[in-house]
C-alpha cells in the first residue's frame, strides 16, 4: 500500500500506558491545539481489559494521580484505587523470628487525604487508557500493527510496517518498551546491565486489612514489597535471585504459597493467591540520548529501572508530561513538532530526572540484597537515623511523589 498523503502531527509506536496517555494528551481537551495521533501497537487494545485478572498492579505517586486527573481517566479507576497511607520498611534475613521496622514513612500533612501513593490493578488503568482512545476523535489506533522501520525527510517522517504500508509524521514517538524496535532504527545506544535477579509480581488474598499500609522487607536476595490493594488484598513484588525464581515459579500453586508465606509472615492472617504469577529478568537500562532527527522516546524504550521503589510508571508518565508540553508549545507558536528545538528541550528537562532515579534504585538494591552482617549492621543503622530527621523524610518523600523540581504542566494537573 502506497504511503498516505497526509502527514500526521505525530504516531506512536506502542500502546502501553506511556503511549495511550501521550496520544491523549496530545490530542485531548487539556491541549491548546489539540493534534491528530495514530497509536501503532501489536495487540488490539483490550475492550474487556478490566475482566482480566492477571496479578499486575502499579503505584502511582500524587503528581501521576494530578496528571491523570487531567486527562480524565482518574475517575474511572478512583473506585479501584487504593491509598497507601503508610510504608514500613524492615531489614532481616528469611527465616528471622522478628522483623524489626527501622523505617517508616507517613502521612506529613502535605495531602488532602494523607496519601503517599496509589494502588490500583493495571488492568482497571489499561480499561480507562484505552476506552478514552477508543472515544478521541482524533487518535487513531492502528492494531495490530508492526513497525519496520523509518525514513527521515524533510520536514517529516516515512514510517514503514512490516506490511509494507506507510504512514507520514511530524513525529515518531517510540513508546514500545525495554526492546524498543524504534529506539534500534533510530541506532539510540543504551548503557545498562542485567541483575542476576527476577521479579516475581502475583496478587494475594488476607484475612486481616491492610490499613492501607505498603511493607518493604529488604531480604538477602532481594526487596519483597507487600503493597496493598483495595479490598484485603495485596500486590506482592518479589525479588528473587534468577535461579530460585525459576525453581519457585515452577511449583504448583501450594508449595508456591508456602514459600511465599515464608515471606509474607502471618500479620496479616491466612494468605491465598488471588491473581496470575508473572516473572521477569530485572534489568536497568538507559538510552545516552533520548532524541534522534524527528525521534522521541518515552517509558521503557528510554529508560528501565529496578522496581525497588515502584517509580517506572510514573516515571514513563513523567516523559509523557514533558513531551507534550514541548510539543504543543512549539504546535501553540506555530513551530514544528518535531523539530530540533523541541527534541531538546524534552531531552534536557527528563535526562537528569531518570539518571538519578534509576542511580538511586540501582545502589538501595546493591545495598540491601545481599547477607552481609557488617554492611546489614551499617545500612540498619543509617535506617534508624533518617527515621528519626523528619526534615530528611520529608525531602525523600517529596522526591518519590513527583512534585518536586521543574514539573511539567500535567503533573500539576494544569491544562497544557
Amino acid at each position: 500500500m502506497a504511503a498516505k498523503s497526509e502527514i500526521c502531527d505525530v504516531v506512536i509506536v506502542g500502546g502501553g500506558f506511556a503511549g495511550l496517555s501521550l496520544a491523549l494528551a496530545l490530542a485531548g481537551p487539556k491541549a491548546r491545539t489539540p493534534m491528530d495521533v495514530i497509536v501503532l501497537d501489536v495487540k488490539p487494545l483490550e475492550a474487556d481489559a478490566a475482566k482480566i485478572e492477571d496479578g499486575r498492579a502499579s503505584s502511582l505517586v500524587p503528581s501521576s494521580r494530578a496528571m491523570l486527573q487531567a486527562l480524565g481517566i482518574w475517575a474511572e479507576i478512583e473506585p479501584h484505587m487504593q491509598p497507601v497511607k503508610s510504608i514500613r520498611v524492615t531489614d532481616s534475613q528469611l527465616d528471622a523470628a522478628t522483623r524489626p521496622q527501622f523505617l517508616h514513612f507517613g502521612d506529613d500533612g502535605r495531602r488532602e487525604d494523607g496519601a503517599l501513593s496509589y494502588m490500583v490493578d493495571n488492568r482497571f488503568l489499561n480499561a480507562a487508557l484505552a476506552a478514552q482512545v477508543k472515544a478521541s476523535s482524533r487518535i487513531t489506533v492502528m492494531a495490530p500493527a508492526h513497525f519496520s522501520g523509518y525514513e527521515t525527510l524533510s520536514g517529516h517522517v516515512v514510517v514503514t510496517l512490516k506490511d509494507g504500508s506507510t504512514l507520514k509524521t511530524r513525529l515518531l514517538v517510540g513508546s514500545d518498551g525495554r526492546n524498543s524496535a524504534v529506539r534500534k532504527a533510530a541506532g539510540l545506544k543504551i548503557i545498562g546491565w542485567s541483575y542476576e535477579q527476577c521479579g516475581i509480581v502475583t496478587t494475594v488474598a488476607h484475612e486481616k486489612p491492610h490499613n492501607g499500609v505498603a511493607e518493604e522487607h529488604f531480604l538477602p536476595s532481594g526487596p519483597f514489597a507487600i503493597l496493598p490493594l483495595v479490598g484485603n488484598r495485596s500486590s506482592l513484588v518479589w525479588t528473587e535471585e534468577k535461579r530460585l525464581a525459576k525453581r519457585l515459579m515452577a511449583l504448583g500453586d501450594d508449595d508456591f504459597l508456602n514459600e511465599l508465606r515464608r515471606r509474607f509472615k502471618d500479620h496479616l492472617g491466612e494468605v491465598s493467591l488471588a491473581g496470575s504469577r508473572w516473572s521477569y529478568p530485572l534489568v536497568m537500562h538507559l538510552a545516552q540520548d533520548y532524541v534522534a532527527p524527528r525521534v522521541a522516546l518515552i517509558g521503557d524504550a528510554a529508560h528501565s529501572i529496578h522496581p525497588i521503589a515502584g517509580l517506572g510508571l510514573n516515571l514513563g508518565l513523567r516523559d509523557v508530561a514533558a513531551l507534550s508540553e514541548a510539543i504543543v508549545d512549539e504546535a501553540y507558536l506555530g513551530l514544528d513538532v518535531g523539530g530540533a528545538q523541541m527534541l531538546e528541550r524534552y531531552q534536557a528537562w527528563r535526562r537528569f530526572d531518570n539518571v538519578s532515579t534509576a542511580a538511586m534504585c540501582d545502589g538501595l538494591n546493591r545495598m540491601f540484597s545481599n547477607d552481609n552482617a557488617g554492611l546489614r549492621a551499617l545500612r540498619d543503622a543509617g535506617l534508624r537515623a533518617v527515621d528519626g530527621l523528619v526534615p530528611v523524610k520529608r525531602f525523600f518523600s517529596g522526591e518519590a511523589s513527583g512534585t518536586s523540581g521543574d514539573l511539567p504542566k500535567l503533573l500539576r494537573g494544569d491544562m497544557l
